[in-house]
């Protein structure tokens, strides 16, 4: 039987480059809004658009940094799946350049380079190479929903604010609101993508899967974010203070979730931070067990929260400038977060898997069934995370890298940190253990 590990395509390949060209676009047009914001005179806007470009560069160096840490063990696995090949994550002798090209900001756009080389090295050896492609990919598509949140989001909302305040619009602002627009939906499907590859069935779950979790997220996103450029509107000195306030009470409930997505106490520090700032604009589960609870109560509060902010604006709006569209606004924005849970509901009942599983394997060379657990979050080990999962039913507990070993067999490897997300996404009870017997 045929290892069903995730196995990279043209398709991964094409997504691959239309994620740089996205990218690339981004960058363009935030850099163009910059040059506009300065040469007209606005420089408290350039000053607050650079300060989210910076902020989320930042991060994401930070992210890609620590997980370039953390894969330094997987240096033989890339050799020998490049062939002999040199690729830039390969060698230890060159970690010095790659810390200068993250303090540079240059290590996401490596990261995209590095994918495409060994995308293409796959095509040309005929398979070769696939884990490891695949390995890139999903934290690529990782560190793109980190991007989304950390400037597209933002972004989104300071440009509808700008729009809002002076009533009309530039073709900047509009080019800006269309590339943060692409940037959000583009992560959304690319996310979603990822997620699915370790699904053992994954391609029974087409394409109309990730249109539907496409138009949930849009419909819970935009309303929030408009919720919050309408509030800043009106209130503009208030609403730092309303991140402010509500960020660290994010910070403080993913951290009880007993989040374990990093290998060093820093980093999922960095990661809780981050999730914060993501849940300020949607959800995005952490943790196994209890989601249904846990998303019912971020979804009452963001309800109530975005409520607020829009009786605010209401209250304070100039009813003379804002007659045109105020009545569909105060109609369409709540509405449309509703359309978004009924959405997410419909996802669930009809395209969700009910049972989240492992990869499957073929039988060993010596001929004996394997026998595959995953010790999951809050298990019976005590809580360790299923970083290792062996043929013999034993578990380390805490290896940096997911590593899949059959018994008389070659070890395997695949991404870690989006196995994690796919499993607390997918899995949907609550046992300590995924047994599988498959010959």
């Amino acid at each position: 039987m045929e290892s069903s590990f995730p196995k990279y395509s043209c398709l991964d390949f094409v997504f691959t480059v239309i994620g740089v060209c996205t990218f690339l676009f981004d960058v363009g047009s935030d850099l163009w809004v910059a040059k506009e914001f300065y040469t007209h005179g606005d420089f408290m806007w350039f000053g607050v658009l650079v300060g989210f470009m910076l902020m989320s560069s930042v991060v994401i160096q930070l992210f890609s940094w620590f997980w370039l840490q953390y894969d330094r063990p997987l240096e033989e696995f890339e050799s020998q799946a490049s062939s002999g090949n040199t690729v830039l994550f390969s060698e230890a002798k060159r970690v010095k350049l790659l810390l200068l090209l993250h303090v540079c900001q240059l290590g996401f756009f490596i990261r995209h380079v590095s994918a495409i080389c060994q995308g293409f090295r796959v095509w040309w050896q005929g398979g070769r190479g696939s884990e490891y492609a695949v390995y890139l990919t999903h934290d690529l598509s990782m560190l793109r929903l980190i991007e989304t949140f950390c400037e597209s989001a933002p972004q989104l909302t300071l440009m509808m604010y700008i729009i809002l305040r002076n009533n009309h619009a530039r073709m900047v602002q509009c080019v800006s609101v269309v590339a943060s627009t692409t940037s959000i939906a583009w992560m959304v499907v690319d996310y979603h993508r990822s997620l699915r590859s370790f699904l053992p069935d994954k391609d029974k779950q087409g394409w109309l899967s990730s249109v539907v979790y496409f138009f949930w997220n849009l419909f819970l996103i935009c309303p929030r974010v408009a919720a919050v450029a309408l509030f800043a509107s009106v209130l503009p000195s208030y609403i730092a203070a309303h991140f402010l306030f509500l960020w660290p009470f994010f910070v403080i409930w993913a951290w009880k979730q007993g989040t374990d997505f990093m290998d060093s106490k820093e980093g999922e520090w960095l990661y809780r931070a981050t999730i914060g700032l993501i849940w300020y604009f949607s959800w995005f589960n952490v943790a196994e067990g209890h989601t249904r609870g846990r998303s019912l109560i971020y979804h009452t509060f963001m309800i109530t929260d975005t409520g607020i902010l829009l009786a605010t604006w209401w209250f304070y709006r100039d009813a003379e400038t804002t007659q045109p569209y105020a009545i569909s606004l105060i109609i369409s924005i709540p509405l449309g977060y509703v359309l978004g849970l009924v959405i997410k509901v419909f996802y669930y009942c009809c395209f969700h898997p009910k049972l989240w599983r492992p990869v499957d394997f073929g039988k060993p060379a010596d001929g004996r069934e394997p026998h595959i657990f995953i010790q999951a979050d809050g298990a019976s080990d005590g809580g360790e995370r299923h970083s290792v999962i062996q043929a013999d039913g034993s578990s380390d507990g805490g290896e940096p890298h997911s590593v899949v070993q059959a018994i008389g067999g070659a070890s395997q490897r695949f991404n870690k940190r989006m196995n994690q997300h796919a499993a607390n996404f997918y899995k949907t009870n609550t046992s300590s253990a995924i047994k599988t017997n498959e010959c």
